[in-house]
């Protein structure tokens, strides 16, 4: 099969086209003919040897594809040959207290599908069974292959962790980002008030027909000052960054007193200075968010397509996956960036 790798850990300039042996699976797995994966930040840091475990080499990369069932295994009963799924990137023993309770993601073994194991950069991923789930009708491979971290993060920070009610204030960093456009979607599922961040002008409307509405150039405005302007100085419910060590301190002044925040993000760094007064003396709850579970991802594919939808930036043939990486890390980009193979 045909498929993207790297043999060494330098960055998506490493990244190479090979041929390797089809993946076998067990009775427990299935066997995917991917179609398409989507770029996440996830990828750049593994493959930079940012990851704080050792990854094998020659790797096949990358964790949201979505594809066809091409083989199951004789024990799998959830899907069949010719089905059109998405694949779950949460991978995790199944058999634990947490896995047990409908917690995985708190699972000791808890991995991005692409990490540890071969991803979906590949004409063919083996997975395990419960790990796959039929595309909703009405969505191709590309959006298909956009949900799974994005919006699984999304929803497990906003909905399951930080507990969002109808008419919250919300704000989210980088509302032009992948993650960015999941989180005002489903923030406006509960009528929310979004503001958010975007570093570029021609941003600002992309995210307001999203359903923000406020939006704020970073560059050229203090965001917490604008926070304070839009809120009349009540501040927000619900604070989300996923931007890491340049932002956060800064969040934290956005949060209203008995506010939550979210971090699940460290692209600008993972080491900050935080004001400690900043949380006790406001009474701040901080939630790491790390994905999500199985149980939610089968609950938010039945918002798509008709309340949630997928916002694709561009799309990629697997020749020229190097130039869609560069695409992700130049930031000039709003949605998704999407490989097709």
């Amino acid at each position: 099969m045909k498929a993207a790798y790297y043999d060494k850990l330098e960055g998506y300039k490493a990244i190479k086209l090979g041929d390797f042996p089809i993946p076998e699976i067990n009775e427990e797995e299935v066997l995917v003919n991917v179609k398409a994966f989507s770029l996440n930040h996830l990828d750049v840091w593994v493959m930079e040897g940012k990851y704080p475990m050792e990854i094998p080499l020659p790797h096949i990369f990358a964790s949201d594809g979505a594809g066809i069932v091409a083989k199951v295994g004789k024990n799998v009963k959830n899907v069949k040959e010719g089905d059109r799924v998405v694949i779950f990137s949460g991978l995790s023993c199944g058999v634990c207290e947490k896995c047990l309770s409908g917690k995985d993601n708190e699972c000791n073994s808890f991995r991005p599908l692409g990490v540890l194991e071969n991803g979906v950069s590949a004409e063919f991923v083996k997975v395990p069974a419960v790990n796959v789930f039929k595309i909703p009708e009405n969505l191709s491979f590309e959006e298909a292959a956009c949900i799974p971290i994005t919006y699984i993060t999304s929803w497990h920070s906003l909905v399951t962790r930080a507990g969002i009610t109808q008419g919250d204030t919300v704000f989210i960093h980088g509302g032009g980002s992948g993650v960015g456009t999941a989180l005002i979607q489903i923030a406006k599922l509960y009528n929310a008030t979004v503001i958010t961040t975007v570093g570029d002008d021609w941003k600002v409307d992309r995210c307001k027909q999203l359903g923000a509405d406020f939006v704020i150039n970073y560059k050229k405005e203090d965001f917490v000052e604008k926070v304070k302007d839009y809120t009349d100085g009540q501040l927000c419910d619900i604070v989300v960054d996923h931007i890491g060590a340049e932002t956060f301190p800064k969040s934290l002044s956005c949060a209203k007193r008995g506010g939550k925040v979210i971090t699940f993000g460290s692209t600008t760094g993972a080491d900050t200075q935080v004001n400690l007064r900043y949380i006790f003396g406001k009474n701040l709850t901080i939630h790491g968010v790390y994905m999500g579970t199985k149980g939610e991802f089968a609950k938010i594919l039945k918002l798509f397509p008709d309340k949630l939808k997928p916002v694709i930036d561009s799309v990629f043939d697997l020749n020229d996956v190097q130039k869609a990486y560069e695409k992700l890390l130049s930031r000039q980009f709003f949605g998704k960036i999407v490989v097709k193979l």
